[in-house]
């Protein structure tokens, strides 16, 4: 008896999670808040922040501990991490630790190697063929297209369709999600570029730009640990929806532990209705 119960209590235990900001060309103050309160809306849970110095000395001085830590959300898109921190993060994710990269996350340190490997695709920051292929998808085939240019667009923000891929129906973050759903008022990020190895793509969005379905919600293997990468999250109002919650718990959860408990709510977006986080 004694063995199950504290086998129920390590199931239940919350999951520690570090959100970094402190540097971003969007809105990281009005948007980690938002991610926070999604991560504690869950009850699975418990949220802690650093965020980057903005003193010189201070910043070549920060020292997270992400031992601490079941996962790393990055909201972060800034100046490189300091050389210590970059190889402990390294060696942390590889070793079996967690990471979330959202929305502009995946524009950050585009000559950093093992960084483009854990995200799979990024976008902006001088990203080029040198970085990898395009990804994206046609006639229900993903495609690796090798063709020279640059990393990164988007068109005006837009409510738009999210569409499960044949992995996102049975990949533990999206299993249970409808097959298409509105996702809120959004950048939609497209020609998005990178080593995609060892990459699943689980959901894609039609852009008006690329005409297209381009990658918005990923899984990707790094060494022994596991990556939730959704390009979705450019605002605080594209965040506030059910859809994006959703997936933001589940796949954080999935990355601290490689399966998900947390249910699809019953009051979900459908194809033609964004639910507004209440």
């Amino acid at each position: 008896m004694l063995l199950t119960v504290c086998g129920l209590i390590a199931q239940d235990a919350k999951l520690p999670v570090l959100i970094i900001d402190g540097q971003n060309n969007h809105n990281w103050k009005g948007t980690t808040p938002v991610l926070k309160d999604a991560l504690e809306k869950s009850g699975r849970f418990t949220v802690e922040v650093s965020t980057t110095p903005a003193n010189a000395d201070e910043f070549a001085n920060w020292r997270p501990d992400f031992s601490k830590y079941k996962v790393v959300l990055s909201n972060y898109n800034g100046q490189n991490w300091p050389i210590v921190v970059k190889i402990a993060f390294e060696e942390y994710v590889k070793t079996g630790g967690g990471f979330v990269c959202i929305h502009a996350a995946n524009n950050s340190f585009p000559d950093w190697p093992e960084y483009n490997k854990m995200i799979g695709l990024g976008g902006w920051g001088n990203r080029t063929e040198k970085h990898g292929p395009y990804v994206y998808v046609k006639d229900g085939v993903l495609v690796r297209d090798e063709t020279p240019g640059p990393g990164g667009s988007h068109g005006p923000q837009v409510e738009f369709t999210v569409d499960l891929m044949p992995d996102g129906k049975e990949h533990p973050v999206t299993k249970g999600l409808p097959d298409s759903w509105l996702h809120a008022k959004d950048e939609l990020y497209d020609r998005l570029r990178g080593p995609a190895e060892n990459m699943k793509v689980l959901a894609t969005s039609f852009s008006n730009s690329t005409k297209r379905p381009e990658p918005m919600i990923m899984a990707i293997d790094y060494g022994k640990g596991r990556v939730f990468h959704t390009a979705m999250g450019h605002a605080d109002h594209s965040m506030k929806c059910v859809g994006f919650y959703t997936v933001v718990q589940r796949g954080s959860e999935w990355a601290a532990t490689g399966g998900v408990t947390i249910p699809v709510p019953k009051e979900f977006p459908t194809k033609d209705a964004v639910v507004p986080v209440k």
